[in-house]
């Protein structure tokens, strides 16, 4: 009875085990984007899509959650039957919102947003389940700063480490890095400070959840790092998995170093010729630069700050130079340097003679120049830029008045570019006055006043008499003198023109200006040549027509000689008997007329 009563209990728990198995046969799938990324300050979107088995859409409820880092959950807004809300009491009360499609949006994200969210799905009978994303959040650092300590310069070979730089960057999001470079190369991240070289970084959480980082480099540096550039660059994580860098302004460090040699030499690089100033250089390889002394010839000369200036040298400045310095960090060194200063010249040329030149016109004319210099030299006469001879002699055989004038004799040493030296000296023409031919005045009509002008050559300067006499006006061009004449144009100087007379102790000169009309003038050119035209036309004609009629006679001539012609006595007989017009009777006796009559024959028709 016992047994019997066990077992049927035993049948009826398997019974009901297998009824509340199917009632809870039902499943709960969530479906969540793992992790979401986003700018700081951009909005978030977190999606939230469930399946249920079987169907209990009446009974779903939907809600989000956050958890923070002690693992505490805390409800941010939930949705049922259509209608969600969001919780008052969360940090992201005010920015937090869930769609119809269980999306939870979150606005104007904060880096403290950063939680692990769930969504929870509830659906009654058919159970509950949840999925879980984290939010992350980004923003780009600033541009890193770097700046140099305030101490002073760094000695090399110190028995610690110096410090360097100093890197700064601020306000990035997640927690960048920063990584120092020496001339491109990155230098290994070192926190012992037992090392030559190493870095102290320190980072600081700012309230607005970004962070700013710190880094300080210290270094052992040597003779080799005086010219090694430094800086930092900050590298940050950006969404999608971008790893990006900025990069700070580079630097160098102010290093000391004891010098081992000295170099002095001339900054001048064209040869130097007197009047230059001349520039010599002393420098040492070490830092800070030594005190220098300058001497030449035993005697000390001032110098500043390395340089030896000398201003409009001369030839005596030529010589030897020596620089000396004394490095007290390092006395054995020899800080010395030569330099052999050359400084090339040319003598002021000599010219002879010396005084201004006044010959007749016609004569001739020499001068002399000679000069020295510290090299090969040359010796030019020129007049304007026109070179009139290259071995130092001048020599005018015939002089004119175009020959007055000034000359120049350039000496120069073409090895030492614009070394040069000059002398001039003066010509003047004596000699009668001589007119260059004037031109024609020319007015628009009878009456109008016209000037006239008058060129001439002359030493001493000529006088000038106007025939008319008028408004005079002199003026010097040149080796001429210039005379205008201002007057009205009467009838007679449009007739006869006008009288320009010169004058000096030597002679005189004279030459008449016409005066035209200006319309006229052309006219009487057309007529000139029209009739220029038609008399050599009709000079044309009539040697065409002698010509002619020479070689017309010369034909008659030739056949009455062959007997080629009827001129016969048969012909005067048959002539003489035969009736005429007008009782006219032409005999011919000679041979004389019978060519006469054969050109009287042949004139009608030569006229025709």
């Amino acid at each position: 009875m016992d047994a019997g009563i066990t077992f049927g209990r035993a049948v009826l728990s398997c019974t009901l085990l297998l009824l509340a198995l199917q009632v809870c046969s039902g499943a709960v799938i969530v479906k969540v984007t793992p992790t979401i990324e986003v700018i700081k300050g951009e909005t978030a979107q977190l999606p939230c899509t469930h399946t249920v088995t079987p169907s209990a859409a009446s009974s779903i409820v939907v809600e989000w959650y956050i958890e923070d880092l002690d693992a505490n959950r805390k409800r941010v807004a939930f949705s049922q039957g259509g209608q969600s809300k969001t919780d008052g009491d969360t940090p992201l009360s005010s920015r937090s919102s869930i769609g119809e499609d269980f999306t939870l949006t979150i606005t104007s994200v904060q880096p403290s947003d950063e939680y692990k969210f769930y969504c929870q799905v509830t659906a009654g009978p058919a159970g509950v389940n949840e999925a879980a994303t984290e939010l992350k959040v980004f923003f780009a650092p600033e541009k890193p700063e770097l700046t140099k300590p305030s101490s002073q310069a760094i000695y090399v070979d110190q028995a610690s480490s110096s410090e360097i730089g100093r890197c700064v960057t601020r306000n990035g999001h997640p927690q960048p890095r920063i990584i120092w470079f020496k001339d491109d190369q990155p230098l290994p991240e070192v926190k012992d400070r037992e090392q030559k070289t190493y870095m102290v970084p320190s980072v600081v959480k700012e309230s607005s959840g970004l962070f700013t980082l710190h880094s300080k480099l210290y270094m052992n540096p040597t003779k080799a790092d005086k010219d090694s550039e430094f800086y930092c660059i900050v590298e940050y994580k950006m969404p999608g998995g971008q790893v990006k860098q900025k990069k700070s302004d580079s630097t160098k460090i102010n290093l000391n170093y004891p010098s081992e040699s000295a170099t002095f030499s001339l900054v001048n690089t064209a040869p130097v010729k007197e009047g230059d100033t001349v520039t010599m250089k002393c420098e040492t390889d070490g830092n800070p630069q030594p005190e220098f002394e300058f001497t030449k010839d035993g005697k000390s000369i001032p110098g500043e700050s390395g340089m030896l200036v000398l201003k409009s040298v001369k030839r005596t400045d030529a010589g030897e130079y020596l620089c000396t310095a004394t490095d007290f960090d390092n006395l054995e060194a020899d800080l010395s340097g030569k330099i052999s200063l050359a400084v090339a010249y040319i003598d002021p040329v000599s010219v002879t003679p010396t005084e201004p030149q006044v010959v007749m016109f016609g004569d001739k004319v020499e001068w002399q120049c000679k000069t020295k210099g510290s090299a090969p030299h040359t010796v030019q006469w020129k007049k304007g830029s026109e070179v009139l001879s290259q071995d130092g002699t001048l020599s005018i055989q015939e002089v004119s008045y175009e020959k007055a004038g000034q000359y120049m004799c350039v000496g120069a040493v073409p090895s030492v570019p614009g070394l040069e030296s000059h002398a001039t000296v003066n010509l003047t023409v004596k000699g009668k006055p001589m007119i260059e031919t004037p031109g024609i005045g020319e007015v628009a009509k009878e009456g109008d006043m016209v000037t006239l002008k008058c060129a001439s050559y002359g030493f001493p300067a000529p006088q000038f008499t106007w025939k008319p006499a008028g408004k005079e006006s002199v003026m010097v061009e040149g080796n001429k003198v210039v005379s205008s004449v201002t007057l009205k144009a009467t009838p007679e100087i449009m007739k006869s023109g006008v009288s320009c007379e010169v004058n000096n102790e030597h002679g005189k000169d004279q030459k008449m200006i016409a005066v035209a009309l200006k319309r006229a003038a052309n006219n009487n050119a057309d007529r000139a040549d029209a009739q220029q035209g038609g008399s050599s036309s009709v000079v044309i004609a009539v040697v065409v027509c002698v010509l002619l009629l020479l070689l017309l006679v010369a034909l008659i001539y030739f056949l009455n000689k062959k007997d080629k012609l009827p001129c016969g006595k048969k012909d005067k007989k048959e002539m003489a008997s035969g009736e005429v017009n007008n009782d006219i009777v032409v005999e011919m006796k000679t041979e004389k007329a019978n060519e006469e009559s054969g050109l009287l024959k042949k004139r009608p028709s030569t006229e025709q």
